[in-house]
């Protein structure tokens, strides 16, 4: 059974008899069940019967209706209705549009519509640059996606793929004030997607590529970069980039080694991989072995991929050739971009002393977080349940604030370092320990901290 999680959080109404220790037992047997609750009210009460509302985690849909049916088993206790509250939560999507404008009257409507806005109009015809000051452009970014290779999901396509975006976009608002629309395009080839988000541009200030599966995302990412003059970003690249970066900085910090120093090797080659071995050899690490299903890339080898050649070349520079485990051996680093239960505790156990795990996979990471810490000096994961959460979110809103807010046109590597640096410093020395390498999604500072570096370099803005 799954560990209790929010993801599959219930609402359980229930009809009890009155008696004083009616919701102890309630209570009683959720934990019995292996439920988490998180709320417990008595919503009515009479001399006949209580109702009772229960919300409760659960570790997945089984486990709900496990929960749901020890407290029927109960005397007296009757579960009326059960609700999912993810479900609830999408009800109707995630977002709406809201005016910044109010119209009172003839005079507001004839400046914010006809007649007066056309002079706006005229305006931008004569001078498109003046849509980044007049209009939504200044602010707005767009969250672009084929539904390809939805984290945890695969290949589900673009009407399935909205909640993902809903929420990316509800991100963007919530950590640095970026208004972000989700733009699912009911296509997967390379030529249609590069045309539709042309076409779209002229709305957006910036493209947040999302879920694109490898290798299509890097022709389109190059080419939207090439062809638009607005910042393109692939967050599934280059966001993991940067947190990963700024959690190895600080994990460094923990174990006292140097990124030019250490051994590295990374799970996965796809779009996260890729990004991350290129933003780590940016930032000075020269030792690491890249590894597929197949072992590791190597200059032996010939590959069709285009970017699996180039990692090849790159890479691996005593051209070790063997297998995932057999390049752990001695390794100060490991980095899984790929997929669950690839590691075992006695993998971990043969890497260097001080060594550092980040399994990233999600939702299931390549190894136990606990049974790698065992071995490991500094673990971490994408999960929210385990400490150091290495998390996108900590990266991508700050980075378009700062972006908008430079007016920027393009992307440079300086601002992936730049942003990495921005995350780690956000924890002080003092404060560094190897439970605590990454800050908190929600601290409130991160997404500023982020902004202003990236505007730092970009350059001086040019905004308006």
């Amino acid at each position: 059974m799954a560990n209790p999680s929010p993801g599959y959080s219930i609402t359980m109404r229930l009809e009890a008899p009155p008696s004083y220790n009616a919701t102890t037992q309630i209570a009683a047997a959720v934990a019995s069940a292996g439920g988490s609750i998180t709320a417990l009210d008595v919503i009515e009460s009479s001399h006949r019967s209580l109702v009772v509302d229960v919300s409760a985690d659960a570790g997945d849909t089984r486990h709900a209706e496990q929960i749901a049916g020890k407290l029927d088993e109960l005397d007296g206790v009757s579960v009326r209705k059960t609700s999912d509250r993810t479900f609830l939560l999408h009800v109707g999507g995630k977002l709406e549009v809201t005016p910044k404008v109010t119209l009172l009257g003839r005079d507001d409507l004839s400046r914010a519509y006809t007649p007066g806005v056309a002079r706006v109009c005229r305006a931008i015809a004569d001078n498109p640059d003046d849509a980044k000051r007049l209009t939504i452009k200044r602010n707005t970014i767009a969250v672009l996606t084929d539904g390809s290779a939805v984290l945890g999901l695969g290949n589900i396509g673009p009407a399935a793929a909205l909640p993902v975006m809903e929420g990316k976009a509800a991100l963007f608002k919530q950590f640095a004030d970026v208004d972000a629309w989700p733009v699912c395009v009911d296509t997967q080839d390379t030529e249609q997607i590069i045309a539709v988000a042309k076409a779209v541009a002229p709305v957006y200030g910036g493209i947040n590529l999302e879920d694109i599966a490898a290798p299509r995302c890097f022709e389109i990412e190059a080419r939207l970069r090439d062809e638009l003059d607005i910042p393109v970003f692939h967050d599934d690249q280059h966001g993991t980039a940067i947190v990963t970066l700024a959690a190895l900085t600080n994990a460094l910090r923990v174990v006292n080694k140097k990124i030019a120093d250490v051994r590295v090797v990374v799970s996965g080659v796809g779009a996260a991989g890729s990004a991350v071995v290129e933003l780590l050899q940016a930032r000075g690490a020269t030792d690491i072995i890249a590894g597929g299903r197949s072992g590791a890339l190597n200059h032996h080898e010939t590959y069709d991929d285009p970017q699996r050649a180039r990692l090849a070349e790159t890479t691996n520079p005593r051209n070790f050739t063997g297998t995932l485990h057999e390049a752990l051996v001695d390794a100060d680093v490991f980095i899984g971009v790929s997929a669950p239960n690839v590691l075992t505790e006695e993998h971990v156990a043969s890497m260097a002393p001080g060594a550092i795990v980040f399994a990233m996979a999600n939702p299931d990471p390549e190894i136990d977080p606990l049974a790698a810490s065992k071995h490991a000096a500094v673990v971490a994961t994408g999960r929210s349940d385990f400490p150091n959460q290495i998390n996108n979110v900590l990266a991508f809103p700050g980075f378009f604030r700062g972006l908008l807010d430079a007016d920027a046109t393009d992307i440079v590597p300086e601002m992936l370092t730049a942003a990495a640096a921005a995350i780690a410093d956000r924890i002080g020395p003092d404060e560094l320990m190897p439970g605590y390498i990454i800050p908190s999604v929600f601290d409130p500072q991160v997404a500023a901290d982020v902004a202003a570096a990236v505007a730092n370099a970009a350059g001086p803005t040019t905004a308006n």
